[in-house]
């Protein structure tokens, strides 16, 4: 499946699908546009869905399929985000491709316009009247991230088809492949965490496998959060451990010093602890409680603050209220404030929080 003569690509071109059956993911879609393929009536396509999800790799497979690799240059144009996609392109090379027939090939030609959502609302509406007007001997492919920013008008001349975010059951044999091909030691914890980080994108996730093999040489869970500079699960449980459990100042000391050692973004500790919280109520088994310098086993569901390493438990009144919180900081921090005062606003959010799960035991 590796391209030939791919020895110096980046592996998310040399092993990205040639044919509609080496795509691993969307069985449904690829059905359906291999059944439009197979009666010649393929429709205008709008394949919309986050970045690494196979949109592009599909409709690349289908023009291999579609045309043979001489004929592949005269009838087919694809433009990307790269490529002006203003109205002058529309009105000028995009019309005129598409309003001329090849001479010796019968059917029709494909112009594939990727990132599509970045196409001004002009060009968008100059496009419409080219589809509808050249739609005899030519098929349009729109692909875009975000939907919301095609107009209306070509949503509706589009068959459109959403690719989700990929499975791990999906992308792990797809990636123990490319590992079985290169010659990469990865442990089974560097293979967790390539697929959680990865967020169901599989070019993110070649990519961080190439990277981390490239530097380290063996892809483990820590050399894999060092290579993305992601903050490590430890260092989020000390994090927590710190804010809940520490003074003010010895806290801020102290995730300071870890941010600063590490070179840790706020965003990403945020979005970490985040999860933590957001999950706290969802285990079963016992918490570790911490109070007063003592620490005791208590049953889930006791109301005072308590710290595990996968998950923080709290009572639902007092997440919602540090959810709400925590939402402030994010908005605060996208918006470009200081990162020290958010850092501060941050630990005195979890020391109110913790004071008040006290004072309520």
């Amino acid at each position: 499946m590796a391209r030939a003569g791919g020895g110096n690509l980046p592996w998310v071109e040399k092993y990205r699908p040639q044919a509609l059956s080496e795509l691993v993911s969307h069985r449904d879609i690829l059905s359906t546009v291999q059944r439009f393929i197979s009666e010649d009536r393929l429709p205008h396509l709008l394949l919309y869905g986050p970045p690494g999800t196979g949109k592009t790799s599909t409709i690349l497979a289908c023009a291999r399929q579609l045309y043979r690799e001489r004929e592949f240059g005269s009838m087919v144009l694809e433009l990307n985000a790269s490529d002006d996609r203003g109205i002058d392109i529309v009105r000028g090379p995009i019309l005129s491709f598409a309003s001329t027939r090849t001479i010796f090939k019968k059917g029709f030609k494909l112009v594939i316009l990727d990132e599509a959502d970045a196409m001004t609302q002009d060009a968008q509406n100059a496009l419409r009247r080219v589809i509808e007007k050249f739609t005899e001997n030519t098929r349009f492919c729109l692909i875009c991230n975000y939907l919301s920013k095609i107009i209306p008008a070509l949503q509706s001349r589009c068959t459109r088809f959403r690719f989700g975010p990929l499975t791990p059951e999906l992308m792990v044999p797809r990636l123990q492949h490319v590992i079985q091909e290169e010659g990469v030691d990865v442990t089974e914890d560097g293979m967790k965490a390539l697929v959680t980080l990865s967020s169901g994108d599989m070019r993110r996730a070649l990519n961080i496998l190439q990277s981390t093999a490239m530097a380290f040489g063996k892809v483990t869970e820590e050399n894999v959060y060092t290579c993305t500079g992601h903050p490590l699960k430890s260092d989020i449980s000390n994090i927590l451990d710190w804010m809940l459990n520490q003074d003010f100042s010895t806290a801020y000391r102290k995730i300071m010093e870890l941010k600063t050692l590490k070179g840790l973004a706020l965003q990403d500790i945020l979005t970490e602890i985040h999860l933590f919280v957001h999950r706290g109520g969802g285990l079963r088994g016992q918490l570790l409680l911490t109070q007063r310098g003592t620490t005791t086993c208590v049953p889930r569901h006791t109301n005072v603050h308590c710290l595990l390493l996968s998950t923080v438990d709290f009572p639902p009144s007092v997440r919602i209220q540090l959810l709400i919180k925590m939402a402030d900081i994010e908005y605060r921090l996208a918006a470009g404030t200081s990162e020290k005062i958010q850092l501060s606003s941050l630990i005195a959010a979890f020391q109110v929080t913790r004071d008040l799960i006290v004072a309520e035991a």
